[in-house]
């Protein structure tokens, strides 16, 4: 439940220094520039993290913009590869042109992906709103008969999760399952707690389950804890399945899964768009928001 003043601090937002919020949401965002991200991939394999990169930005209106944006992928894939370093790719779909035409999306992604397979490395898109579900799971489909190491997200929030996990499960997707960030209509969205976390665990039991390889996307301890349940119970190996976590949230998890001997991705985003992506971060966890907003008032830490 989301208190009183969590909503006014999620609501104060838009009117808190962009300066500010750039120094507490830089926890979440390597930096401007590929080699910031490259820098923080680095930290990171120094605990024993992979990683995977994204440049922020997305919903662009104009097909110029998603080739551009397709360049800078092309050119991380490089330099990735150049590094040595144990990382690989997440791609938002409008950022390369799927709000525009699914057409060009695909046009963009399948370079993308054939960059990424000469030096064998994965892709992984990543999902939006639901305006673009069933286009970016059209899109996963497609780009998966030329391409093997493509990958999908399905966000537990949905209700429609367990039914499209089946679409994936049939053509062999690595998916990363998440429970679902976007502000969506009690319609199509579950929105007790509860009951998302029960339909995570239901999405991983069931990709594991079909020999799939899951990457599990979270921070919250009650659906980590049900994910390993059912690695015990299916006495996977490590190679079977992943955590994955963004960068910035919840370190002392990621280091005690890594202790464990579980394999663990990090989400690294990077890039001048930074400001988008960090106010969704701070609104998504109202504690740190909190000594922001607390920060701007000139009303000192929360206790």
């Amino acid at each position: 439940m989301t208190s009183p003043f969590d909503w006014l601090v999620v609501n104060t937002l838009p009117f808190v220094p962009r300066a500010l919020v750039g120094r507490v949401a830089s926890r979440y965002v390597a930096g401007d520039t590929l080699d910031d991200a490259l820098a923080t991939v680095r930290a990171l394999a120094a605990e024993g993290a992979m990683a995977t990169l994204d440049i922020l930005g997305e919903s662009v209106t104009r097909p110029e913009q998603t080739e551009a944006t397709r360049d800078q992928y092309l050119g991380m894939i490089d330099a990735i590869a150049a590094s040595g370093l144990e990382a690989n790719i997440s791609v938002k779909p409008t950022a390369v042109g799927l709000a525009i035409d699914p057409a060009l999306a695909l046009r963009n992604c399948s370079e993308i992906c054939a960059r990424a397979s000469v030096h064998g490395m994965f892709v992984r898109l990543d999902m939006e709103d639901s305006p673009y579900t069933e286009a970016t799971l059209r899109l996963v489909l497609e780009l998966k008969a030329g391409y093997p190491a493509v990958g999908a997200v399905i966000q537990a929030y949905l209700k429609r999760s367990l039914r499209d996990l089946d679409r994936l499960i049939a053509a062999s997707v690595s998916v990363r399952i998440c429970k679902g960030i976007y502000v969506e209509p009690r319609t199509i969205a579950w929105k007790d707690r509860a009951t998302v976390i029960a339909n995570f665990a239901a999405l991983v039991d069931k990709h594991l389950s079909a020999g799939c390889y899951v990457g599990i996307a979270t921070h919250d301890e009650a659906c980590v804890e049900r994910a390993l349940e059912t690695i015990d119970r299916l006495k996977l190996g490590p190679e079977r399945y992943e955590f994955q976590m963004l960068l910035g949230v919840d370190p002392d998890l990621r280091r005690s899964l890594l202790a464990a001997g579980h394999r663990l991705r990090v989400y690294v985003p990077f890039g001048r768009d930074w400001y988008a992506y960090s106010t969704r971060r701070l609104k998504e966890n109202p504690s740190i928001a909190r000594h922001v907003v607390r920060a701007t008032l000139g009303l000192g830490p929360a206790s």
